[in-house]
This record gives C-alpha cells, structure tokens and sequence, in this order.
C-alpha cells in the first residue's frame, strides 16, 4: 500500500459495523480503504465472545423493528454468498417481572409490522421450559423467528466479500490524525506511519472512540463487562431445545444463549459495567469477586439447573451512549466526515443494515431510513423522553 494513496472512502474502525459497511461500500464501485488498529475479528474491540442475539419486536419507534427484519435478511443474504452459516433460528425469549415491564404494548406494536410474538404468562413459561423457575409475577415474549448470530464469523464474512468486491484491509495501523480539507478537497487520515486520501471518511471506532478526540468527541461511555459459560445439568438447555433469552428481573438485566456444543450456557449483565479508556489494561474476567457472582446469583434463581461449573469466562467491552441509542450522522462541522457508534448492549444484529444504509447516505445522499433518531444533536439539544421511544432496560444481545 503506497503512501499518499487516494480512495473514495477511508473506514476507519473494520469491526462489525465498520466491516460491513466496507463491503456496501466498495460494491457500489467506491474505491475503499477499511484501517483497523488490530486485524478483525479480533478480541480488542465489541465483537468477540459469540454469539450475540438476533430479535425484531422492539417499542417505541418502528424504525429498530423495520431495521432488524431487514438486517435479518441480509444475515441470510451473506450466508448465501459465502455459503457460512451464520445465523441460528432458536427463537428468543424476553422474561421480566410484570412489576418492572410489560411485554404487551411491544407485541402489539411488532405484530403490527409482521413480527410473530407469543405472550407468556409465568405457568405456560414453566410448561414449555421446565428448567425454568420462574416467579408467579413473571411474564415473557417469545419470538419464534429470533435467534442468534455467530459475531466472529459475520465479520469474517464481510471481511471475505468486501476484500471480493475490491475493498482493501489495513490491519495493525492506529490513525492517529484526520484532517479535513476545505470545499471538495476531501479528508487526509495519518497512521503511525503513512497517510491516506479520500473524499469522505466513516469513523466506526466502537470502544476507541475516545482515541479520535478531540476532532472528533461523541459521548460515549466505553465500560468493562464480563461473561460466563456454565455447566449444566442435563440437555434442557442444549441449543436446538432452549431459545436465547433477555431477563429483566429486581436484580438487573441479563441476557443468555443456550450451550452451544457444549460450551455451558452463556450469560452476561446488560446494565452495570466499570469503566475502561483505550490504553488500560482490561482485567480478566474474574479480576473482581462479582464477576461470576452477579451470573451465578441469578442462575441460581431462574436458571438453577445451569447454575454449575463456570467453565470460561471473558471480559469484554461496551460503548454506550446515554440513551443507548445508536450514533449515526455527519461529524456538525464537516460533511465529508461521517460518525457510527454506541452500538453495544443491542447493536450487532443491526451490523448488516447499519452497514448497507451507511453506504447508502455516504455513496448515493440517501437511503430508505431516516438517520434522525441516531443524529447527534440530540445531545446537545432537548429530546423527547428515552429517545426513540425508549427500549426496555434489559434488552440485550450480549457484547457486541
């Protein structure tokens, strides 16, 4: 790769957005430069640690929903191109205490838009799942077509198809400046030891967003969480006879996986965390007493017949706005500069679509969704309540 380089579009940041969106991008004919500072998939950003959930009923504002019925079917797009399996129909199934949420609004709203969805109350959970035990004040969701997606390899996916269409991958290169050129003189960005050319750059940074300030400042909180895998009991959590699952209860958020070839049940907590800055260290899962202590506390409670031997756990990170809803938009001061991130907690299923409609705004000035939900101002000006209409706390995919 010669320096001084010119592109139509410099990426920076190849995990599952970034990927994705290099891959739309070069198949419109755009001459593109995806730079990650680790060679994706990779453990240093969001997208390790699989798999991660696939849903589509979500509240509030229909666009999460129309965007994760279309990201579905570009999951099933990919895997036909490359003929990898990445995406598991096991269903999902939503759980919360009826005194923290209610699943019937989200189910009116979704069925409106075609999602198929069961309501549960705490007796049929128990019927369908007796490895359950689950409170009287318990009520659940069940997606039948839900299921979950195998992270590592949808990156390495993208990675395949954009590298098919002509994309180039930079890996092991931090960026350390980009600077914009006035009127139609276009972007420069500089890694340790080179610098690249484009007429527009899509910041996808996840967790290292920070490493890009003060150019670019986006108020993202990138926090340490940690995940196990648990032994259980006997085959009623085996993927093919246990969905993945969200658990909204008095003691947290959770979200889990069925044993994936015998991995052990998945489970992770979506709200808590510690904070973490690029350049830290990122303690081992275990580092802190309450690692294990807060998954097996409430396996213990629901899940007992998975609340066995921990057999891995991994430590993780999240990016996180403060209303956990996405960033996607052109950096306020220059348009040829555009931002995607905060992503974690329920990002990655979107990864396709995010990836197609960034490509979309970037190659063509338009798309079939309207980026207002995600714009930036939304910070700085006053929003409505929980921005677009505010998810419930405890839904969650795992780290993305």
């Amino acid at each position: 790769m010669s320096t001084h380089a010119s592109y139509d579009v410099i990426v920076v940041g190849a995990g599952s957005m970034g990927m994705s969106a290099g891959y739309y991008l070069a198949r419109k004919g755009l001459r593109t430069l995806l730079i990650d500072a680790f060679d994706p998939p990779h453990r240093e950003g969001s997208h390790h640690g699989e798999p991660r959930l696939i849903r589509h009923a979500y509240s509030g504002d229909p666009l999460y929903t129309e965007l994760a019925i279309r990201a579905h079917r570009l999951w099933n797009d990919v895997e036909e191109q490359t003929g990898t399996r990445l995406l598991e129909p096991s269903g999902v199934l939503n759980l919360a205490d009826r005194g923290l949420y209610s699943f019937k609004p989200r189910i009116a709203q979704s069925e409106a838009l075609g999602v198929r969805t069961e309501w549960l109350d705490a007796a049929e959970i128990r019927a369908r799942w007796p490895e359950l035990t689950i409170p009287d004040s318990f009520e659940a969701m069940y997606e039948p077509d839900a299921g979950y997606l195998y992270s590592e390899r949808c990156i390495e996916a993208y990675r395949k198809l954009a590298l098919r269409q002509g994309a180039e991958l930079l890996p092991y290169s931090i960026v350390r400046e980009v600077k914009v050129h006035g009127g139609e003189g276009g972007v420069t960005v500089y890694t340790a030891d080179d610098k690249f050319h484009a007429g527009a750059v899509l910041l996808a940074a996840g967790a290292w967003f920070s490493t890009l300030a003060p150019f670019v400042d986006l108020p993202i909180r990138a926090v340490r969480k940690g995940v196990g895998w648990f032994e259980t009991s006997g085959p009623g959590f085996d993927a093919g006879r246990f969905p993945g699952f969200t658990l909204g209860t008095p003691e947290g958020g959770y979200y889990g996986f069925p044993s994936i070839g015998g991995a052990g049940l998945k489970i992770g907590r979506h709200d808590g965390g510690l904070p973490w800055a690029p350049g830290e260290t990122l303690a081992p899962f275990g580092a802190h007493p309450e690692d294990e202590d807060d998954l097996r506390r409430v396996l213990e409670a629901y899940f007992p017949g998975a609340a066995g031997r921990l057999k891995q756990g991994a430590a993780c990170k999240y990016e996180l706005t403060p209303d956990e809803d996405f960033i996607i938009d052109r950096h306020p001061e220059h348009p040829q500069v555009w931002v995607a991130g905060g992503f974690s907690g329920h990002g990655f299923k979107f990864a396709s679509v995010v990836g197609e409609l960034l490509a979309d705004f970037i190659g063509d000035g338009k798309a079939g969704y309207s980026l207002r939900p995600f714009a930036l101002d939304r910070f700085v000006q006053p929003a409505p309540l929980g921005g677009v209409g505010r998810k419930l706390d405890f839904e969650s995919e795992g780290i993305k």
